[in-house]
């Protein structure tokens, strides 16, 4: 059949389309890529994103019909979905740690030099940097990925902390001095996930996505995101889950700081996958109730 991926523009928005329009490809189909403007690409280079906003217009193209399917970064999409849309598919995940780039590489978290500054787009980031290292100058640094790079080789800060999976998805993961421990930083909830979207009402096309959905990679996904979701906050939220799954075992680092690096929680949670979504309701309202999270 005929596949209308929607993405947006950036590199590493088409680098992710591409590489699941070739598993498409594979399988026979014919794959249209169809770029789309959001929000997010229009906005000002040193604005903070808000929820959706590199997403709202993909799935609007998708409930008008002008496309089939949008491959988002599952970290992006809102937490509260639309009704008549579906995340077809959890693709197997990138690695959802943050990483450490500098300009020279070889240096570390641990290592970097006593005031260096770091650059970052996350209140996230910047609390739990801020919590394991207070002497640091924490920046702010928005743009994409090639952005951030630009801006770290031109001695604009220090260093930079940036999703590994982005990175590694560019190919340039030799640019990686440290892929940073999630004790440390926990990950942003569905971090280096991909989230395959679809109308519900797409029967066969439905049924040919759900052939490259990982059914513990979707596990671990909601956990995370149900983590998010019962602190009250939002994808920019100071707020770290990362979940493994390994046959019938849930392990989930789930962490919350403020952003200028107080009220450090970070808690490991064991249980049966069974009961995946009620331990992350409840871990969630703990962090909520032992954190400010602001």
């Amino acid at each position: 059949m005929l596949i209308r991926l929607g993405t947006r523009g950036s590199m590493l928005a088409l680098a992710q389309t591409e590489w699941f329009a070739k598993r498409l490809s594979d399988a026979g189909h014919e794959v249209e890529l169809v770029r789309i403007v959001t929000e997010g690409d229009v906005r000002p280079i040193d604005t903070e994103p808000g929820e959706g906003i590199f997403v709202t217009a993909i799935a609007r193209a998708l409930q008008r019909g002008e496309i089939d399917a949008a491959v988002h970064s599952a970290k992006d999409v809102p937490l509260v979905e639309e009704r008549d849309l579906v995340i077809a598919a959890y693709p197997v995940r990138a690695d959802p740690r943050d990483a450490l780039v500098t300009k020279d590489g070889g240096s570390s978290l641990s290592r970097l030099p006593e005031g260096a500054s770091v650059g970052t787009d996350s209140p996230r980031r910047s609390g739990f940097l801020r919590a394991a290292r207070p002497d640091l100058r924490v920046v702010s640094l928005h743009g994409n990925v090639d952005t951030r790079l630009h801006r770290v080789d031109s001695h604009e800060v220090d260093a930079i902390v940036i999703a590994a999976a982005g990175i590694d998805r560019l190919a340039r993961g030799g640019r990686i001095d440290e892929r940073i421990d999630a004790h440390v930083i926990p990950p942003a909830p569905a971090q280096g996930a991909l989230a395959i979207q679809a109308r519900n009402e797409a029967g066969p096309l439905l049924e040919e996505l759900r052939l490259y959905d990982y059914a513990d990679v979707r596990l671990a996904v909601e956990a995370e995101r149900r983590v998010l979701r019962a602190t009250g906050g939002s994808c920019r939220a100071p707020v770290g889950a990362l979940a493994t799954v390994e046959e019938d075992e849930l392990t989930m680092l789930v962490g919350g700081v403020n952003s200028d690096g107080s009220d450090l929680r970070i808690e490991t949670v064991h249980g049966k996958r069974a009961d995946a979504m009620r331990l992350a309701e409840e871990a969630g309202r703990n962090l909520a109730g032992a954190v400010a999270l602001r």
